[in-house]
C-alpha cells in the first residue's frame, strides 16, 4: 500500500450545516455523519463564501475566488488555464475522479426547458480541469435511473437512486487504483430541489409526522418551509446512508486508515428562513453560507475533536494538498487550514461572503451584496443600501439586525469587508455590470483584473511547484 494517502470527498449540493444533528437537528438521525464526526475533526465553521453551485464549486475546485475565475453565476464555463486539485494531484501520480454533479461548465445549456432530463455533457480534455476517470454529468434533475457521461459523448444511466448509483461507480474506481493513491470526489446532487421524485418512499418513513421549523421562518412561508423540508430531510437521510456505505467499503478493502475522507458541501439553503423561498440560497444567513466540514485520517487527525477556525470554499484544496503532502499550487488564494484542523494552532481568519445576482443563471440586477462571516458575526452590504450585522453568539437564527447603532464590531466587520475587497479589487456595483466578463459561448474572457487570454489557453504547469 503506498504511503501517500488516498483523499475521498464526499461533497452533496445544497446541505447546511444546521440541517444535522451533529449541528443541532434532532428530527432525524445521522449515524453515518456522526460516526465521520466521531472518528475525525468536525470544522464548526465552514463557510460557502458565494452560495451558488457554480461559484462555490469553482472555489472548491481551483482555490479562487469568483472575481478570479469569473465565475459568477451559474452554468459558466470554466477557463482551461485554471490549475485544479484534480491537476495538483494527478501531477503527483495519484489517479483522480469525478463522480455526479459537475456544473462547471455549460453542458446543454440553455436546455428548452430549463429542467434538463436529459444527458448533459462536459467534453473530455480540459473541460474536465484534471479528472481522468469520469462518471458525471453537468447539472440535471433526475435522480432516479439518471445520466452520467464516460470518456466520451457517450452516456449510461445508474441502477436506482442518485446515492446508490454513483456510490457504486466510486467503488468501481477504487477498485481500478490498483498500488497508486487515487483522489475521489463523489458529489451527490441530493439534497438539491427537482421537479421529479426527490427520495425513494422509504426515507420519508423514517421523518416524524410532523415536522418543526426555526424561529425564523415567519408564517407567510411556513407551510412552503415545511412541504420542502421533509423532501430535504429525506434526502439527507440517503447521504447519510451513502456515507455508511463508502465507509463500509474503505474498512472492508482495508483503505480506512490510509484514506483522508472530507464531508462537505458547496453551500446551504434557506429553508424558509429570514422568509426567503425555501429552496433559495443566495444570502448572508448561515441557512444559506454555513456547510458541514468534517475530516477524518486515522492516526494524523484527532478523532471526537471540533475545529473553530473559519474554513472558506477556497481553502479546501490548500488544505487537503497539505494534508496529503501535496505542493500547493502558486495559483491559490485560500489558505490552508490544515495546521488547525490538526490541532496546532487556532487561526484567526474571516470568510469575504458574496452574491452578484438575482437569478441562477443569468445576470439580473436585485440582489447584490457583500459581506464578511466570522466566528462571531455576520456584516453585509447590499447594493440597495441595505446593512445587516448579526452577533452569532447571540443571535445564532439571525433575527435582530445590529447595523447602524455604530459598534465596535460593526467598524470592525466594515475595515474587515474593505481589506477583502481591496484584496480582490471587487466592487459592489449592479450585476448586469459583469456580463461583459463572458462572451458568447459563455466563456470568461475577462476577470476583476482585466482582460484574460484566450479561454481555451493551457494552464501555466510551473504554478505546480
Amino acid at each position: 500500500m503506498s504511503k501517500r494517502p488516498n483523499v475521498v470527498v464526499l461533497f452533496p449540493d445544497q446541505l447546511r450545516a444546521q440541517s444535522l444533528p451533529l449541528f443541532g437537528e434532532q428530527q432525524i438521525d445521522t449515524p453515518n455523519i456522526d460516526r465521520l464526526a466521531s472518528e475525525g475533526t468536525v470544522l464548526e465553521q465552514a463557510i460557502s463564501n458565494c452560495p451558488v453551485c457554480t461559484p462555490a464549486r469553482a472555489m472548491l475546485l481551483t482555490g479562487r475566488y469568483p472575481q478570479t475565475t469569473g465565475h459568477l453565476i451559474n452554468t459558466t464555463r470554466t477557463r482551461h488555464s485554471e490549475i485544479s486539485i484534480g491537476d495538483a494531484f494527478a501531477h503527483q501520480g495519484y489517479k483522480t475522479a469525478w463522480v455526479g454533479k459537475w456544473h462547471l461548465h455549460t453542458g446543454l445549456w440553455p436546455a428548452l426547458d430549463r429542467m434538463p432530463q436529459h444527458p448533459d455533457w462536459v467534453p473530455e480534455g480540459r473541460d474536465r480541469l484534471g479528472f481522468d476517470y469520469w462518471r458525471a454529468y453537468n447539472q440535471h434533475m433526475v435522480y432516479f435511473d439518471g445520466f452520467v457521461h464516460k470518456d466520451d459523448w457517450n452516456y449510461e444511466r445508474w441502477d436506482g437512486y442518485e446515492t446508490d448509483g454513483l456510490m457504486n461507480y466510486g467503488k468501481e474506481f477504487m477498485d481500478s487504483a490498483g498500488d497508486d493513491p487515487f483522489l475521489l470526489f463523489l458529489s451527490p446532487h441530493q439534497p438539491h430541489f427537482t421537479p421529479f421524485t426527490f427520495a425513494p418512499e422509504a426515507y420519508y418513513h423514517r421523518l416524524p409526522k410532523t415536522l418543526t421549523l426555526p424561529a425564523n421562518v415567519p408564517d407567510s412561508v411556513k407551510d412552503a418551509a415545511l412541504d420542502m423540508y421533509r423532501h430535504y430531510l429525506a434526502m439527507i437521510l440517503a447521504v447519510d446512508d451513502m456515507l455508511g456505505n463508502l465507509l463500509t467499503y474503505l474498512d472492508d478493502k482495508g483503505l480506512a486508515d490510509n484514506t483522508i475522507v472530507v464531508f462537505a458541501s458547496d453551500h446551504g439553503t434557506q429553508g424558509g428562513a429570514q422568509g426567503v423561498n425555501p429552496w433559495s440560497k443566495k444570502n448572508p444567513y448561515d441557512a444559506s453560507i454555513h456547510i458541514p466540514g468534517i475530516v477524518r485520517h486515522p492516526g494524523a487527525v484527532a478523532a471526537g475533536k471540533r475545529c473553530d477556525s473559519i474554513v472558506s470554499m477556497v481553502d479546501w484544496f490548500p488544505t487537503l494538498c497539505e494534508l496529503a503532502g501535496i505542493p500547493v499550487p502558486r495559483s491559490i488564494e485560500g489558505t490552508s487550514k490544515a495546521a488547525a484542523i490538526l490541532g496546532n494552532t487556532q487561526i484567526d481568519d474571516s470568510a469575504f461572503i458574496m452574491n452578484f445576482s438575482k437569478w441562477f443563471d443569468w445576470f439580473q440586477d436585485g440582489a447584490e451584496w457583500r459581506g464578511v462571516r466570522t466566528r462571531e458575526h455576520t456584516y453585509a452590504q447590499w447594493l440597495n443600501g441595505k446593512v445587516e450585522l448579526y452577533d452569532l453568539q447571540e443571535d445564532p437564527l439571525q433575527m435582530n439586525n445590529l447595523a447602524g447603532a455604530g459598534s465596535q464590531a460593526e467598524g470592525e466587520m466594515q475595515a474587515r469587508l474593505k481589506a477583502h475587497q481591496t484584496k480582490r479589487q471587487d466592487e459592489l456595483v449592479a450585476c448586469t455590470d459583469w456580463k461583459h466578463w463572458l462572451d458568447n459561448e459563455r466563456r470568461v474572457v475577462r476577470n476583476a483584473f482585466g482582460e484574460l487570454s484566450h479561454p481555451e489557453s493551457q494552464p501555466d504547469w510551473s504554478l505546480l511547484h
